[in-house]
């Protein structure tokens, strides 16, 4: 298996408009257990759960989904707090804010793959612009 790593992406805390911390310049990590938790996870053990493991803090995860506009929502209506990848948080309707974490936290991106010879022509294309940029 062979990786092309693309990028890192920023977690981000996110507040509904009026909440208490809305204002911080970077948001304290052991805050996210003062509210109720909307938990992000798309399968196995994810970035944001390493984050709670490595600052050692439980949160109060009160909703686990794969659906980052779920969360979005459910955090613009009150519901509770969450923490979320930056690039999906570009563009969008919600009024929500989001914050740095006091703890900086990201998610790698990159592209996976056993080898250049079961690839699509597009793929193959894709792949050389990446490594010639």
């Amino acid at each position: 298996m062979k990786l092309f790593f693309l990028e890192d992406d920023q977690l981000m805390a996110v507040l509904p408009e009026h909440h208490p911390l809305a204002g911080c310049s970077k948001f304290p990590v052991g805050a996210l257990c003062d509210d109720p938790f909307m938990l992000l996870e798309k399968g196995a053990k994810a970035e944001i759960s390493e984050i709670f493991e490595r600052c050692g803090i439980t949160p109060n995860v009160h909703f686990t989904t794969w659906d980052d506009y779920a969360i979005m929502s459910m955090v613009e209506s009150g519901l509770g707090i969450s923490i979320l990848p930056k690039l999906i948080l570009q563009r969008i309707p919600y009024r929500i804010v989001t914050k740095e974490l006091e703890v900086p936290a990201c998610r790698k991106i990159g592209l996976a793959f056993r080898d250049r010879k079961g690839m699509s022509l597009a793929v193959k294309r894709f792949l050389d612009y990446l490594e010639y940029r």
